[in-house]
């Protein structure tokens, strides 16, 4: 249902938009500013603000920047009229989405909420979608489920967090998943690769510099870190640093300050620092190639991700993921692989880790001429690789023939959820809680089983 919030000091305003309301699965409330607004918007939840422009601030309190701070996915329009058109055009740059001007009409609030449902639900699918690939990634192991855990522990912290792992294993992909979980999701998210920028210019890159503090700097620049600045900047390659913007880095961690190249003054930039390597950091610092107290400062969480080899129970989840991703992007309408497909995914070692399975997933995508990907649609490098068995963590063993079992995987993993439902008297919270997985994940497999599935409230 869609929370609908109506804040405006012209009472026959409110009142005639009460009345006219009439859009299916939503609620609306409508107040005027008052001592108790704070604690209707603290106790409500609102999906959707319609805010009188005239109340933006209240007792010296930005309203809008109070409301995104609280609760990040709420949507706010203002509602402004001639006299204060200009504070609803400066609250655009705070956060608002848009700026009604009056005189209006009922059906224009109506139809701007209609809007805003889509995106609140579009929203939501995303977030669903992005949790599923999450767990998917990682694969359904003791291990795989504590670096999950610990991940949404960290994530709304402003904690930095260093991702190890080969290259390709989704360091990027994770870490972005941890923004969108933190306390600022609709902050940016920028990105860069250490190691690909030229070693006299990562400084300015990073840091800004200013206008002649170098040959070329023809105007002031901002650095990576101010683009960020309310939001996360993910260092990929962090171990690429050279020493001396390693020491700015470390600065940086401990202050909060940035001063560009060429500046005599520093100022405080509010961004959250992720950062992911695919080398030994430790043995960086024994052989003096990265300082020992930046490995400290950025080594507060530590969460490595595995190569994909060692959780291929996380393929099947990965593959629909990318096939549904690149059916969208070039128009296709691919459903699935055929069985001898599947079998060439699933025995295959994936050097490349999870960027080259999405690589070749988009390849077979655009060549499929029907719904099934056939093995001829994928890349040459996987069809004719050796088929190598996927390498299982330690301590776990093959009973079958490799190409039996993965043959039955599927089957394998719905008759086992069947058999712990039924010794459970189908109750799936606690089906859940033994099978190790969310009680989410279990509806998601029973309906993607084609089983009868009660949607976890």
């Amino acid at each position: 249902m869609l929370k609908v919030l109506l804040l405006d000091r012209d009472t026959d305003f409110r009142l005639r938009v009460a009345d006219a309301w009439d859009l299916p699965d939503s609620e609306l409330r409508e107040s005027t500013w008052d001592r108790n607004t704070f604690t209707l918007l603290e106790e409500m939840r609102a999906d959707l603000v319609f805010l009188d422009a005239g109340a933006l601030w209240q007792d010296g309190v930005d309203i809008l920047s109070w409301i995104r701070s609280r609760r990040p996915s709420t949507q706010v329009v203002v509602l402004a009229d001639e006299k204060n058109r200009s504070e609803g055009r400066s609250a655009l740059g705070r956060g608002a989405i848009q700026v009604l001007v009056k005189p209006l009409e009922p059906t224009d609030l109506v139809d701007t909420a209609r809007r805003a449902a889509n995106s609140v639900a579009t929203a939501k699918n995303s977030r669903d979608l992005e949790t599923q690939v999450l767990e998917d990634m990682l694969g359904d192991t003791p291990e795989m489920r504590k670096i999950l855990r610990i991940a949404r522990k960290v994530a709304p912290t402003s904690s930095t967090v260093l991702i190890t792992g080969e290259s390709g294993t989704g360091k990027e992909f994770f870490a972005n998943i941890v923004h969108r979980l933190g306390a600022r999701p609709t902050g940016p998210f920028v990105a860069v690769n250490c190691g690909a920028i030229p070693e006299t210019l990562v400084e300015s890159e990073l840091f800004g510099s200013k206008k002649g503090s170098f040959t070329g700097a023809v105007a002031d620049r901002k650095g990576l870190f101010e683009e960020a600045e309310f939001g996360t900047l993910f260092l990929d390659e962090v171990g690429e640093l050279p020493l001396s913007a390693q020491v700015k880095l470390l600065r940086f961690l401990q202050t909060h300050e940035v001063r560009p190249v060429g500046d005599t003054e520093s100022r405080i930039v509010d961004v959250r620092v992720l950062a992911a390597t695919n080398r030994d950091l430790q043995a960086d610092v024994a052989a003096g190639r990265f300082r020992e107290d930046l490995w400290f400062r950025l080594n507060v969480f530590h969460l490595h991700l595995p190569p994909l080899r060692e959780r291929p129970g996380a393929i099947p989840g990965l593959c629909r993921f990318f096939v549904h991703r690149y059916n969208q992007v070039h128009g296709r309408n691919v459903a699935g692989f055929d069985r001898e497909t599947e079998e060439a995914i699933l025995t295959y070692s994936w050097p490349g880790n999870i960027r080259e399975l999405e690589n070749a997933l988009e390849h077979a995508v655009i060549l499929a001429e029907g719904e099934k990907i056939r093995t001829i649609d994928l890349p040459e490098s996987v069809l004719h690789a050796p088929r190598a068995f996927l390498q299982l963590p330690p301590g776990q063993e093959v009973q079958q023939s490799a190409q039996s079992q993965l043959k039955s995987l599927a089957e394998v993993e719905k008759t086992h959820i069947l058999r712990v439902l039924d010794a459970v008297d189908g109750n799936q919270t606690e089906a859940a809680q033994i099978l190790g997985i969310g009680r989410s994940t279990l509806w998601r497999k029973l309906r993607d089983y084609g089983l009868e599935a009660t949607e976890p409230s």
